[in-house]
């Protein structure tokens, strides 16, 4: 009888779904916005003390003010969008910086080079051309938002 049990024990086993481990647990959209600012304003703080061409320093205040505005509460929720701004703020902003102010450096060996600022501004400007399609995303959705909003209010025929 104990092996009959024994089967008994092991079919069942068999039957009983398989034990597995928890899913990983990532951050959700509000704790990876949270984080996307603190580390903008590592980056804001940096910045100041970077020593840069007007032109270049108007094209990143600019940068830098609509990177500000999609990140403040309750705008950008999409991952895409938060993958971009990431990007662009924990790698492309300090490193077209950072290489900026390197080869500003070593262009003083180098007379008669392409002016570092030229690629600075066209990284700065392409990168703007990214955030200024989130931020049309986000009133785009906004305008529809509304657009179905009057709709509902006005055949509501209440």
């Amino acid at each position: 009888m104990a092996a009959g049990g024994r089967r008994a024990v092991r079919g069942g086993a068999l039957i009983a779904p398989p034990e597995r481990p928890d899913t990983p647990r990532f951050p959700d959209a509000g704790e990876q916005l949270d984080a996307l600012r603190a580390d903008f304003a590592t980056l804001r703080a940096y910045l100041t003390e970077v020593e840069l061409p007007p032109s270049a320093r108007e094209r990143l205040t600019g940068l830098a003010t609509l990177v500000e505005a999609l990140l403040e509460p309750g705008w950008v929720s999409d991952p895409g969008h938060l993958h971009v701004l990431g990007r662009a703020v924990r790698q492309d902003i300090p490193e077209a910086v950072d290489t900026f102010v390197r080869t500003r450096w070593w262009s003083r060996f180098t007379p008669g080079a392409e002016p570092p600022e030229t690629h600075l501004e066209r990284q700065l400007a392409a990168l703007h051309e990214e955030a200024t399609a989130i931020a049309a995303a986000l009133r785009d959705a906004e305008a529809i938002r509304q657009e179905i909003h009057t709709r509902y209010v006005e055949e509501r025929g209440d």
